[in-house]
């Protein structure tokens, strides 16, 4: 007797879980790295930023603060415009790698909280 198995379009629960397992990891390893990269960046932004403040204050640099600001806005703004009634193309990329999407952002937010 053959034992019990789930099929979804081609794929085994097995498989689902391996993908899901697979993606879990992965994603935790890249949160936790992705967290450290971030501060370290911050740090950066923020020591350039006093510096740029400290050079303006003696006279040696002359800053645009609102086109720094203006940059930020535009780096932080999303276009997700697409044809009538379509999603984006990245929502229908997704949802086609389901499993290993929901594993590696469990992984990725945990790993993220513990970096």
């Amino acid at each position: 007797m053959e034992p019990f198995t789930l099929q979804l379009d081609g794929l085994g629960l097995q498989q689902m879980g391996l993908e899901f397992g697979a993606g879990g990891l992965i994603g935790g390893v890249i949160g936790f790295a992705a967290k450290k990269v971030a501060k370290i960046i911050a740090i950066l932004v923020g020591m350039e930023l006093a510096l740029f403040k400290f050079l303006e204050t003696r006279g040696i640099l002359e800053v645009n603060w609102q086109a720094i600001g203006g940059a930020a806005q535009d780096a932080t703004a999303t276009g997700t415009q697409t044809a009538a009634g379509q999603p984006p193309g990245w929502v229908t990329s997704l949802l086609s790698a389901l499993p290993v999407s929901a594993g590696f952002t469990g992984g990725f937010l945990v790993g993220f909280k513990k970096g």
